[in-house]
């Protein structure tokens, strides 16, 4: 019985390295190709405007804006009345019209 374990092992073991060899002779010449084939690349455009890498290029000023310039305090203060309160949001009356 081990005798039989150890064929089916040994002809596993053959034909995994028979399929990883055909893998890896196909994954060298695809590498092989490429990089042959990559010195024949056509070069990139040449860059629009001034070099980013070149530290004496004009830019454009830098402002600041502050995130929270309209800000106002929201303390607790004093109550006020709610009469006070509703006629401060209530729309003022339009002429001519009365109810």
């Amino acid at each position: 019985m081990s005798a039989q374990i150890g064929a089916t092992v040994a002809t596993v073991g053959w034909v995994v390295r028979g399929i990883f060899r055909k893998k890896l002779g196909t994954f060298a010449g695809v590498a092989l190709a490429v990089m042959t084939l990559g010195g024949c690349a056509v070069p990139l455009a040449p860059l629009v405007g001034t070099d980013p890498a070149d530290p004496g290029a004009k830019v454009a000023g830098v402002g600041y804006r502050s995130t929270i310039a309209p800000y106002a305090s929201l303390r607790p203060t004093t109550p006020s009345s709610w009469k006070e309160q509703n006629q401060s949001v209530t729309p003022s009356p339009k002429s001519g019209h009365e109810h």
